[in-house]
């Protein structure tokens, strides 16, 4: 299966995806309206996308401007498919792919941290204690998009605040930002 880059620079371009449904990707329906309603926020920044499957998040980011994408992934076959779409683009410069669970990755990370941070984990197992993390690793008022099914509830964190919540049939974006004030 191939999905479709939807604007900026690899617009129109397709990417892999691999079979099976150990990856659940983004309908492109969704994608579209992700970043529409991010508009400019993806100039120039670096973004992290967590469960990152086939990268199609951070790809999208890196077509319409950002500077850098970290892709997170463990599976073996969404790995490769994922390294395959970030030569296939040329942006090897400007991704690192982590092979590893996004919980164990978190643990041992000391970086910076990220301007946008997307977190689409398998909606069988959202790993909210994980996401909860994540927002850990926002600059202030950053933000991060998750993605989930739209009968689960959303993780809250002290300092983070839920700025949008968006439904797309089983779907549903909840934007958090992590407040300026925190530190």
């Amino acid at each position: 299966m191939n999905l479709r880059i939807i604007a900026g620079t690899f617009g129109g371009r397709t990417i892999a995806s691999p079979d099976g449904t150990k990856t659940h990707p983004m309908s492109e329906r969704v994608r579209n309206a992700m970043f529409n309603s991010l508009g400019e926020v993806v100039q120039g920044i670096a973004v992290l996308d967590a469960f990152a499957g086939t990268g199609a998040l951070g790809i999208e980011a890196i077509s319409r401007g950002a500077t850098h994408a970290t892709f997170i992934e463990r599976d073996r076959i969404a790995q490769k498919v994922l390294a395959e779409n970030v030569k296939l683009l040329k942006i090897t410069e400007k991704t690192k792919i982590i092979k590893a669970s996004v919980s164990s990755w978190i643990d041992t990370y000391d970086g910076p941290k990220f301007d946008l941070i997307f977190a689409d984990p398998p909606y069988h197992d959202m790993q909210f204690s994980t996401v909860t993390k994540l927002m850990g690793l926002l600059k202030p008022g950053a933000l991060m998009v998750l993605s989930r099914p739209g009968r689960s509830e959303s993780p809250t964190v002290p300092g983070v605040v839920v700025v949008d919540n968006r439904g797309y049939g089983d779907a549903v974006l909840t934007y958090f930002r992590l407040d300026d004030k925190a530190e």
